[in-house]
């Protein structure tokens, strides 16, 4: 890794290492990496301070086209290599990249576990709804009656929803955005590697090789405006081409969808977004927001702040070394019974 003089300032191509990025020609991955660089360049990490890690699959190749540090991990461990990391090196800034299979099948509870913890690390998750890197099976977010090689009647499987995962999680920051919405992009990670604590990030990938289009109603630029709601904290949940129409609360405490102007509805009717509410339930409500019944949301749904697993576990070593000074490991091994093994006659 090639390390800029301190009083430089580093641009987006200091962050872009030497290698061949050998993703296939027009993947999403492509774009996710340059915002990842324009987001890490306008914070101004230094390199040395930045660590990427993933598991194993298409995006997992992430690391090695950063000039930062990296680690190229075991399918589905990347967040209990990240624990691990930041808990002995608070000043490092720890990116997890992974994907939808990577994350959600095998690498299920270690998303989990490090999302409750509320780790001080920042999870990039790849979702194009099927595996990539071996060849096109379903994976745990692909629909329901999608056919692969591995479901060539059509999967029977109910899909998972990475957002609701995560707010189940109780995570204090989760967002999501899209590909090929570049400055949208950009924006979210950086709002994500500035979170302290766990930050989630849920990003529609297309995979144009094994399961293209899967997002077209979120990037057909003709389409995307009745498709998409952004989220915008204080700001009423408007959308539509026309920003015409919203999203209300009705009287079952259900969203509903409405067309300002009509039926005597106006914007004052419309739910306006808080992202800093303590309580995930309105975060929760508008993650089960799914297409086609539904515009998605994307943008921040939850930021709150909430205690930080790695600072506690520094916190509570400090303490149990302050109570138990001159702590010696030899004489801990030999406090018990001890014998000596020696060779027989």
């Amino acid at each position: 890794m090639a390390l800029a003089p301190q009083d430089s300032k580093l641009t987006v191509k200091d962050y872009g290492s030497s290698q061949d990025v050998r993703w296939c020609p027009g993947c999403g991955d492509y774009s996710i990496l340059a915002q990842m660089k324009k987001a890490l360049a306008n914070m101004q990490l230094p390199k040395e301070n930045v660590v990427f890690i993933s598991g194993i699959g298409c995006s997992s190749r992430f690391p090695y086209y950063m000039d930062t540090y990296g680690m190229h991990s075991i399918h589905g461990r990347a967040p209990a290599f990240a624990t691990g990391l930041k808990t002995v090196r608070p000043d490092l800034h720890v990116f997890v990249i992974t994907g939808d299979g990577d994350a959600l099948s095998i690498g299920g509870n270690h998303l989990i576990h490090a999302i409750r913890r509320n780790v001080n690390i920042t999870i990039l998750l790849f979702n194009n709804r099927i595996y990539g890197l071996t060849k096109g099976q379903y994976s745990p977010t692909s629909e329901c009656g999608k056919k692969t090689k591995s479901t060539p009647f059509g999967s029977v499987d109910n899909p998972l929803h990475p957002l609701l995962v995560a707010l189940g999680s109780e995570a204090g920051f989760v967002a999501r955005s899209v590909d090929v919405h570049t400055k949208h992009l950009a924006e979210t990670l950086e709002a994500a590697a500035r979170h302290q604590g766990t930050s989630f990030v849920e990003i529609y990938q297309n995979c144009n090789i094994f399961n293209d289009g899967a997002w077209e109603w979120a990037t057909d630029r003709k389409i995307k405006s009745d498709n998409l709601i952004e989220l915008e904290h204080g700001q009423p949940l408007r959308f539509g081409s026309n920003n015409d129409k919203g999203l209300r609360v009705n009287s079952n405490l259900e969203l509903e969808v409405v067309t300002i102007g009509e039926n005597g509805v106006s914007e004052s009717d419309l739910l306006v977004h808080n992202s800093q509410r303590k309580d995930p339930a309105l975060a929760y409500m508008l993650a089960n927001m799914h297409h086609p019944e539904f515009p998605e949301p994307v943008g921040i749904f939850r930021q709150v702040q909430r205690p930080i697993y790695d600072d506690d576990v520094r916190e509570q070593v400090r303490k149990a070394r302050e109570a138990r000074p001159g702590g010696d490991l030899k004489s801990l091994l030999h406090a018990g019974e001890t014998w000596t093994v020696s060779a027989s006659n």
